[in-house]
């Protein structure tokens, strides 16, 4: 097969990618065919294995270069998270919406300013005793639900991060991250206002499930439902 012929197949299957991943094309990638293809193989997962040692650093380097779904094709910035290590709460949401793809900060628009005033009612912060992290690390175009396979495409960094951060509850705000850690299909008015035990790997990590703030913006019912979650999550951290 000469080089146009590998070009053209290129050329077809990221028009397929592009397909399948919402319909935005992206601008046209010139392969260098002649030059020897590195396979990267991820790292085990067990972060005390220290010949393979991770750390957030790392997993932040691995995210800015990831092209492991279509989401980067439109991304400004890559949203890793960010707060303090080992924290009280770990909050996880869905995604990176306009305002935190320009800045390469999670929750920093609108609804993270909720947020921020959310955890600050219960004495937490991103600053002092928090991380904040969502379930994919990339933009959806238009700010669309991320799909399953994007999700699953991430779910692998946000992995890494929970061992890591070994936080010592867990805060989910919306649908989809509620449903993605879950792995459930029901809505957050069945499964808010209790908690659960989150196990992954080795570790045990009660976690709580409430409305996302964008939703809580929109829907002036959520508050009082939101603030009750907030209110069971401090009782627990204060046991």
């Amino acid at each position: 097969m000469t080089t146009a012929d590998k070009q053209t197949v290129a050329d077809f299957l990221d028009t397929t990618r592009d397909f399948l991943g919402g319909g935005y094309k992206s601008e046209k990638i010139l392969y260098n065919f002649d030059k020897p293809v590195q396979v990267l193989k991820r790292p085990a997962l067990n972060v005390d294995n220290t010949q393979t040692a991770d750390s957030l650093e790392k997993i932040t380097e691995e995210i800015s270069v990831c092209r492991n779904c279509p989401l980067a094709n439109g991304r400004k910035n890559t949203v890793p998270g960010e707060g303090v290590k080992n924290p009280v709460v770990l909050v996880i949401g869905e995604g990176p919406g306009a305002d935190e793809d320009v800045q390469g900060r999670p929750f920093v628009g609108k609804a993270g300013q909720l947020l921020d005033k959310m955890l600050a009612a219960i004495d937490l912060s991103r600053t002092t005793n928090c991380f904040i992290a969502n379930v994919v690390k990339c933009r959806p175009p238009n700010n669309r639900d991320p799909f399953p396979e994007e999700r699953a495409a991430c779910s692998y960094f946000l992995h890494r991060q929970i061992l890591l951060l070994k936080p010592k509850f867990i805060l989910l705000v919306g649908n989809i991250a509620s449903q993605s850690i879950l792995k459930t299909t029901e809505p957050i008015g069945k499964i808010r206002g209790k908690f659960f035990d989150y196990q992954i790997d080795e570790l045990t990590i009660p976690l709580i499930v409430t409305y996302h703030p964008s939703g809580i913006l929109r829907r002036e019912e959520f508050k009082r439902p939101a603030w009750e979650d907030l209110k069971l999550l401090k009782s627990k951290i204060g046991n």
